[in-house]
């Protein structure tokens, strides 16, 4: 960003205020999602093996096909908290009723591609004979609840948008209890086996949807917002996603190609990198929230005409984010002893993922610049940039990573260009944040 004076001590602490407020509960909601998944395996596991592994399968291939459609929740924040800066709060709901309508759409789309398909998908990912009937069984049933998933998602960019990350954490929460209550009885008490488990998630899922299209339909009438689906509206919605959408699948390209070069070294690695990247994912929750905060805050900002209370706030969380990076960082570092036996019991895994750990630990400041800056251009609806920022980390990264096997140093080298990946996306972003051109203000962008 362009050089600014220090912001003052008041506004400093409001923005700290802000900050923990939005980005407490949004953590909470994020560390809730998981245990989805969590619950289901814990169920599933005392079925058999096979049922297991087709659910490792299954629960893959889902998780792969919402987090495609995360822009729902992004474009849907940044659109809706600029109208609330801006001080109409029926245009708000309006825009939000916009990307639910979407993800309606959307969600009845990949409805009707996985029925069919889901048998040929399951083999294409390598299920074994086994495995694969129980992982048919699971798709099919799980995939009537996508299209609950995505309303989900585009929800909870409504409620970001309105500075209210408290509702989709409650939401969170008690979907787990019921997803976890409704598995175990449909699975062992009514004997249904993974199929139980597979509709007590898509029950728990559409409670959530009804939940949160309760709260966004009654503030809908409250500010006599239409409910309507609007084609233009829905369009619009479509079109701020796409750049989102980009970048999302570029960073998924260059997870999974850090997964293939991992299991081309050997199970010890691969084994290593399963452990290394789950501890990876579990310390961006945190940095993630810092994000959702930035989202909300800097689009209210820009909605409100206030460009220097958005670059005030953005460096406010820039510093949060590098904070929170360095304690990430240490606590890592002080529980390794801990973290990897917790994982496994073999040595030789542990002495593989250590190196790896450490790059993890030292990188946490630069993924907290990272996420933040993600978060703030994301809430300036700064898409473009961010989908062409992301190709140009993929372009870098995937040739240093496809060499790490033939340059020798194993783990500890992918994990390295995994480092230098987060560098590059920082640059790009710092640059972006700097430049000054995202300071767009308006209702709109």
């Amino acid at each position: 960003m362009t050089q600014a004076p220090a912001i003052p001590q008041a506004t400093g602490r409001r923005h700290d205020r802000e900050i923990v407020a939005l980005a407490v509960p949004a953590f909470g909601a994020l560390v809730a999602e998981p245990l989805f998944v969590m619950a289901d395996s814990a169920i599933v596991g005392h079925l058999g093996t096979a049922q297991l592994a087709g659910l490792g399968v299954a629960s893959a291939l889902l998780t792969t096909a919402v987090s495609v459609f995360v822009f729902l929740a992004y474009a849907t924040t940044a659109a809706v908290s600029r109208r609330v800066g801006a001080g109409d709060l029926r245009a708000a709901i309006r825009q939000g009723m916009d990307g639910i309508w979407l993800a309606l759409l959307l969600g009845a789309g990949v409805v009707a591609l996985v029925l069919p398909l889901a048998p040929g998908v399951v083999d294409l990912f390598g299920a074994s004979a086994t495995a694969a009937p129980h992982a048919t069984t699971y798709l099919r049933i799980s995939a009537l609840g996508i299209p609950a998933m995505l309303i989900v998602l585009a929800a909870t960019g409504v409620l970001r948008g309105l500075q209210n990350t408290r509702t989709p954490l409650y939401v969170a929460v008690a979907g787990f209890v019921a997803n976890a209550a409704l598995n175990a009885g449909l699975v062992y008490g009514a004997g249904l086996g993974i199929a139980g488990s597979a509709w007590g998630t898509v029950v728990a899922q559409c409670g959530m949807a009804v939940v949160y299209l309760t709260v966004v339909v009654r503030g809908a009438r409250r500010h006599g917002a239409s409910l309507r689906p609007d084609a233009a509206g829905i369009r619009a919605s479509a079109q701020t996603g796409v750049p989102l959408l980009v970048r999302t699948l570029s960073l998924r390209s260059i997870l999974m190609i850090a997964t293939a070069v991992a299991a081309r070294l050997g199970d010890a690695d691969i084994a290593a990198h399963q452990i290394i990247l789950s501890l990876w994912s579990l310390l961006s929750f945190a940095l993630d929230a810092i994000a959702i905060a930035g989202q909300a805050i800097i689009g209210r900002h820009l909605g409100a005409n206030d460009a220097q209370g958005a670059r005030e706030a953005c460096r406010r969380m820039i510093q949060w984010g590098i904070a929170t990076g360095v304690v990430l960082g240490a606590l890592v570092v002080a529980a390794r002893p801990l973290i990897l036996p917790l994982f496994t019991s073999d040595s030789t895994v542990r002495e593989t993922a250590l190196p790896a750990l450490l790059l993890v630990a030292l990188c946490q400041p630069v993924c907290g610049i990272v996420f933040v800056l993600d978060g703030v251009l994301m809430g300036a609806g700064d898409g473009p940039y961010l989908a062409w920022a992301m190709v140009i980390t993929l372009a870098v990264f995937s040739p240093v990573a496809l060499l790490a096997p033939t340059l020798g140093g194993g783990l500890t080298a992918l994990w390295a260009a995994m480092t230098l990946m987060m560098a590059v996306r920082m640059l790009t972003l710092w640059l972006r944040a700097r430049s000054g051109h995202w300071l767009v203000t308006g209702a709109t962008r």
